[in-house]
């Protein structure tokens, strides 16, 4: 599956993801487009799934109506997410198209 990370998502979580391209929203020079523009640049660019941590996407972005899948990740932080990343691997791994998944992550 091609994924992208949205800034704020924990780079550290891309060798988890066996299997899986990762590309980040700066490495593609996609790092100032706002959500939707972001999400039409990935469905065009053949991404299948934006891993991101802004909790707000689902309330600002009509996802009914994309193919791309969205994880939205409860932490940005690595240390608070890596004690859980197997939550993460497992919403990814369980990802289809136009879903949206919240991967619930509690502070330290």
């Amino acid at each position: 599956m091609l994924i992208l990370f949205d800034q704020g998502t924990p780079v550290p979580i891309r060798p988890w993801l066996t299997g899986h391209e990762v590309r980040t929203a700066a490495q593609q020079g996609w790092d100032t487009l706002r959500n939707g523009e972001l999400l039409t640049a990935a469905e065009c660019a053949g991404f299948e799934l934006l891993v991101t941590t802004d909790k707000n996407m689902r309330y600002q972005q009509n996802l009914a109506e994309r193919k791309i899948a969205v994880i939205v990740l409860g932490q940005q932080q690595w240390p608070h997410v890596r004690p859980h990343v197997q939550r993460v691997i497992d919403a990814v791994n369980a990802a289809t198209p136009g879903g949206f998944t919240e991967v619930d992550i509690p502070y330290l």
